[in-house]
């Protein structure tokens, strides 16, 4: 018995230890979750936004106008049938006779239309709409450029807030030590009362301001969440960024070159360009003589001429025609269509000089700010390793008693400042960066 109940229990042992081990298993594999790199986040943005999902059915409506543009050189073939009952006098149709008397009747048609010279209209407005389907593309190119750069700085953000956070815990557990230190010194009455509330007001500051980046931090997940159609509670942790890195500014002129060059909202313009030019074209061509060929079928049946079939054979009408029809005036409303489309094309000229004046100012402040911000950085990181040593000496004399809070505290908080302007002036010259990339068309991710 004892030996059985010895057996038992090592049973239960060993499927409690599985257990705890299948558990720390699990445990251990959440823990280690593959964190997302940046690119990540971009490619699960290009899959998944459904902005963009919405741009791109611009894409397949310009195809599709293209596709018909073309299909409209094709013949129209048409049939039809009716059907009518009458009562009273009527015209029998297949014999053209009065009857005085209830009567049934149909007919049937199939016609063919050919078209054959219409000012070119057909053959503009193909290229009219091959023209509009490059341009979309191009846009939807650009819709695309600029989500990643919304990625890029949601990503950013979330860096920024996360060093921010760990930076101000830091911060806190300083000021959580001399407040302690200094709860123990005022019950020995061995420091000044006005030090330990300076110590506890600080305390509160950091509180505050941990609370204030746990909220930023919030923001920005909530950002990059949506910007990748996810729950912001799946969020998985973000890959570090090099913010230690120098780059070399362009000049602003040769980057606005390269913009002129590399962005695709700019060759955009040319296309739309090229479609006004075509849309003038099309509205031009109802000055012009319409010449058309077709054929057609008819038949009728009553029912006072027997079987249906059998007159629907004999009546049969076999016919082909040539259609000209010749515009002499419509009220001007060729000419006003001609004179629309030729406004439509000053404006596309108008929209490429303004987007190009938008992007020589662009260039230039993006030249501008990232080399205004590769010179903060260098200051803050100066400014940092001074106030440094100014606290430290400032520290050193707080604790041997030599000093009071108010000298403490203003040495603390500079530091604390510039420490924390510099880490966000680090990642801001990180994103001027990828601006000036974007510019550049090297927006490789």
């Amino acid at each position: 018995m004892e030996g059985r109940n010895k057996l038992k229990y090592m049973k239960y042992l060993t499927i409690y230890l599985y257990i705890q081990f299948v558990c720390c298993l699990v445990s251990d594999l959440k823990g280690q979750e593959t964190p997302l790199s940046l690119a990540d986040c971009i490619h699960l943005a290009m899959q998944q936004n459904p902005a963009l999902k919405k741009d791109e059915l611009q894409i397949n409506r310009a195809d599709l106008r293209y596709k018909q543009a073309k299909y409209d050189r094709l013949p129209r073939v048409e049939a039809g049938a009716d059907h009518a009952i009458s009562q009273g006098r009527s015209i029998d149709p297949t014999t053209n006779q009065y009857i005085d008397k209830n009567n049934s009747f149909g007919s049937q048609y199939a016609n063919l239309n050919i078209p054959i010279f219409n000012g070119f209209a057909i053959l503009n407005n193909i290229r009219r709409q091959a023209y509009a389907k490059e341009a979309g593309k191009l846009e939807f190119d650009s819709r695309r450029n600029e989500l990643k750069l919304d990625v890029i700085e949601a990503y950013i953000k979330v860096l920024t807030a996360q060093d921010m956070l760990q930076q101000i815990e830091g911060q806190l557990i300083v000021t959580k030590e001399q407040l302690h230190r200094h709860e123990v010194l005022n019950k020995e009455g061995a420091v000044a009362p006005g030090d330990l509330y300076d110590i506890k007001g600080q305390y509160n500051s950091d509180l505050n301001l941990l609370a204030q980046t746990k909220q930023s931090l919030n923001e920005a997940k909530l950002m990059l969440a949506s910007l990748m159609n996810m729950d912001p509670a799946q969020l998985p942790a973000l890959q570090t960024l090099a913010t230690d890195q120098v780059f070399v500014a362009q000049q602003a002129d040769a980057l606005f070159q390269q913009a002129l060059h590399a962005l695709p909202e700019y060759k955009a313009l040319d296309w739309r360009i090229k479609e006004m030019e075509a849309q003038i074209q099309v509205a031009r061509s109802a000055y012009f003589p319409s010449l058309s060929f077709g054929g057609g079928l008819n038949s009728n049946y009553s029912k006072e001429g027997g079987n249906p079939f059998t007159q629907m054979k004999n009546n049969l009408r076999k016919s082909v025609f040539l259609s000209l029809s010749i515009p002499i005036f419509n009220r001007f409303t060729t000419r006003t269509q001609v004179r629309l489309a030729q406004v439509d094309l000053q404006e596309a000229d108008y929209n490429k000089d303004i987007l190009s004046n938008e992007l020589r100012r662009q260039t230039a402040k993006a030249v501008f700010d990232l080399r205004t911000a590769q010179i903060t950085v260098q200051n803050l990181k100066e400014q940092a390793e001074n106030y440094s040593e100014a606290f430290r000496i400032a520290q050193v004399h707080f604790d041997a008693g030599n000093s009071n809070s108010v000298i403490y505290l203003t040495a603390k908080n500079k530091l604390d400042n510039t420490r924390s302007l510099l880490l966000i002036k680090q990642y801001e010259y990180l994103l001027q960066k990828y601006i000036n990339d974007y510019y550049a068309g090297a927006l490789n991710l």
